[in-house]
C-alpha cells in the first residue's frame, strides 16, 4: 500500500509540471516568397520589355494608362458630349485577341458582339477598365501586360499563362443605367 501511494504522488506531482512548448522540426525561412517576387519581377521585366519594342517599332503614340496598360486610338471620337461608361451601364462592343507577335488568338467572329453591365459582370481587369476609357464608336488597341489579361492561368483554352495580349477593342453603344 505504501508503494502504491508513493507511485500515486509521484503521478500527480509529475503531471503539475508546466507544458514545455516543443521546437519544430523544420524551420521556414521566407525563401519561397522570396523567390516568388524575384520570378514576378523578372517576368514583369520581360514582359515590359517585349511591350516597349513592341510600341516602338509600329510607330502610334501610345498612352500609358494609370492602371499598368498601354493604348492608342484608331478611331477617335471628336464629340465633347459623349460620355465615357459609369457603373451600371450596359455596353455593347467587339474586340479580337492577339499575343504580342501579333498572331490571332480570337477574331471578333469567334468572340462575337459583347453586352457587358459595367462593374457588375467578370472580365478581364485591363479591358474593364480600358473600357472605361472608351465613348461610343471608338475603336481603341490596348497592350496588357499579362497581371492584366489573363494573369497565371490563362483561360484553359488557347491563352496561355502569363502571356501579354493586344486588343482591338471597339465600343458600339452605350445605354445608361437609369439609377445614375
Amino acid at each position: 500500500m505504501n508503494k502504491l501511494m508513493i507511485l500515486l504522488l509521484a503521478i500527480a506531482l509529475g503531471s503539475c509540471k508546466s507544458h514545455e512548448a516543443r521546437k519544430p522540426i523544420t524551420s521556414k525561412s521566407g525563401s519561397f516568397i522570396d523567390e516568388s517576387i524575384a520570378r514576378n519581377k523578372a517576368l514583369n521585366e520581360r514582359e515590359y520589355a517585349s511591350i516597349e519594342k513592341i510600341m516602338e517599332k509600329d510607330g502610334n503614340t501610345y498612352i500609358a494608362s494609370e492602371n499598368g496598360f498601354w493604348y492608342y486610338y484608331n478611331t477617335k471620337s471628336e464629340v465633347d458630349s459623349l460620355a465615357t461608361p459609369a457603373f451600371g451601364d450596359i455596353i455593347n462592343y467587339d474586340y479580337n485577341i492577339k499575343s504580342l507577335s501579333g498572331q490571332l488568338i480570337y477574331s471578333k467572329d469567334d468572340l462575337k458582339n459583347q453586352d457587358y453591365i459595367m462593374d457588375k459582370e467578370e472580365l478581364f481587369s485591363g479591358l474593364r477598365e480600358g473600357l472605361k476609357l472608351m465613348k461610343p464608336g471608338e475603336t481603341v488597341t490596348f497592350i496588357f501586360p499579362s497581371q492584366k489579361a489573363y494573369g497565371y492561368y490563362g483561360d484553359e483554352y488557347k491563352i496561355g499563362r502569363n502571356e501579354p495580349l493586344i486588343c482591338e477593342v471597339t465600343l458600339n453603344a452605350i445605354t445608361q443605367n437609369q439609377t445614375n
